[in-house]
């Protein structure tokens, strides 16, 4: 059983003899014979236990691993947690209840001990069964491929790695090095519980399956081999693909950049969207394919509101050049783009005016048109347009929209259309509508910054002197 241990503990697993290893140990066949065994060669090891309150005996099971501890003479750690309040203070399953506060526990001790990594002791049997799970749930290849000797970065740690030595050896083999040793595990009567589906699986689903090709659990093992490897292929070309589309990653959000992720394929656009949930949400699991092909469609069609529900507590928001994975009540950053207060601002050219965070809008003198022939008729910002001074009415007013304001853009012969709707053909970004400035002269929209200039202050070849309009954000600004 164990002739390629020390080699898969040194190589894969990539232990360092001379630091501690948290143990997560249950008291049950497979936990005990991993603290055994690294026990056995010598390694640093805290053997710890989290009490999920979930059986009379629980109590006594923490009490026999702190006895196991003390007889090997090796530290040992216990907290209690109620799994039940967890699973329904977060809407999630027992089982998952579980499993991320046992996960929780263990690499909250590693940080405070400082441990090179966290052990558990997954087998082949689970390795199979987790695949099966996965299966059933309908998951992607990133669900179907196998579990790993060692995960780094992994849902709980981008520094301490997780590791699981016994992944290639089968459960009965781990009961005979027990019965050799010895060692007597606590039996939870749990695993004989078919409410839970691993236990369906493991009791019922299998040995059917077995009925068909008893060599079933052999086979789906190393089908699970060869999907991490063809997982790892396709991992490498989409975190390159992430690193490029991802623009902004705040508190609660991550901001991708929209042309880029559109341009990708869509089972690439898939995995983008699993990894920027993972940012968000370590450790979740169940992210189901509804969620994941509305993610798929909002990407092709924005919807009008600019943002939808995706899952676990998160959504979808459309701004601008960005599609922003979130949580429901994370501050979006602004962009940095220009805002003006609600109190309209009167300004006769030449002066400068302050909008705040930074952004100017500097209105020049008259000036000779002359002096502008090889700038007005080459300008492609648009931020920066050119006026008739004969054609406004002074003071300008820099305010925001009001509703029923229409504009007229400079090449539509004159005609309106809504500014609401001029902003949404734009992509301004929704939360920057209400406050982005604009400059009128009397009732009339004679520039939206950003936009191309109106139709009302155009030059002409009547137009003798010209007035710059420029919004720009001071330098040292961000």
């Amino acid at each position: 059983m164990f002739e390629q241990l020390s080699f898969i503990l040194q190589h894969k697993c990539q232990f360092d003899p001379h630091k501690f290893i948290i143990v997560g140990v249950s008291g049950g066949p497979d936990s005990l014979c991993l603290l055994d065994v690294l026990y056995k060669k010598r390694y640093k090891v805290v053997a710890a236990h989290l009490n999920h309150q979930l059986r009379q005996t629980a109590s006594e099971d923490a009490e026999m691993v702190r006895g196991v501890a003390a007889r090997m003479r090796i530290p040992f750690v216990v907290e209690n947690v109620d799994v039940e309040a967890f699973a329904a203070a977060n809407s999630v399953s027992i089982e998952e209840a579980a499993r991320i506060t046992r996960y929780r526990f263990l690499f909250r001790t590693a940080v405070k001990g400082n441990a090179q990594a966290v052990a558990v002791a997954h087998n082949a049997d689970d390795q199979v069964e987790t695949f099966l799970m996965h299966l059933l749930r309908g998951s992607g290849l990133s669900g179907l491929r196998g579990m790993e000797y060692r995960s780094l970065p992994n849902s709980w740690s981008d520094t301490i790695p997780l590791v699981r030595p016994l992944l290639g050896i089968w459960r009965e083999e781990i009961v005979a090095y027990l019965k050799e040793r010895k060692l007597q595990p606590v039996f939870d009567v749990t695993n004989l519980n078919v409410n839970y589906q691993r236990n369906r699986v493991r009791h019922a689903l299998l040995p059917y399956l077995e009925g068909y090709n008893p060599e079933t659990r052999k086979i789906l093992f190393r089908t699970a081999q060869l999907l991490t490897g063809d997982y790892e292929i396709i991992e490498k070309y989409v975190q390159k693909v992430y690193e490029r589309t991802v623009v902004t990653e705040v508190e609660g959000a991550v901001g991708l950049q929209y042309e880029f992720i559109r341009a990708e394929d869509v089972p690439v656009q898939r995995h983008l969207l699993r990894k920027a949930i993972a940012a968000l949400r370590p450790g979740l699991r169940d992210i189901n394919f509804e969620a994941i092909e509305r993610f798929v469609s909002f990407l092709q069609n924005p919807p009008r509101s600019g943002q939808t529900d995706l899952t676990a507590g998160l959504r979808l928001v459309f701004e601008g050049d960005k599609v922003w994975v979130a949580d429901w009540n994370a501050d979006l950053p602004t962009g940095g783009w220009p805002s003006i207060p609600k109190t309209p601002i009167e300004f006769i050219p030449p002066t400068t005016v302050e909008l705040g965070d930074g952004w100017v809008l500097a209105a020049s003198e008259p000036t000779r048109i002359e002096d502008f022939n090889d700038r007005y008729d080459r300008n492609q910002d648009p931020f920066t347009a050119w006026i008739d001074p004969t054609k406004i009415q002074l003071p300008l007013m820099l305010r925001r929209r009001m509703a029923g304001d229409r504009y007229r853009p400079l090449g539509m012969e004159g005609n309106s259309l809504k500014l609401s709707d001029l902003m949404i053909n734009h992509k301004l970004p929704k939360r920057a509508r209400e406050s982005w400035p604009i400059v009128c002269s009397g009732d009339e929209v004679v520039w939206v910054p950003g936009i191309r200039p109106g139709h009302a202050a155009r030059l002409d070849n009547h137009t003798a002197e010209v007035v710059q309009l420029k919004l720009c954000k001071e330098a040292g600004e961000s």
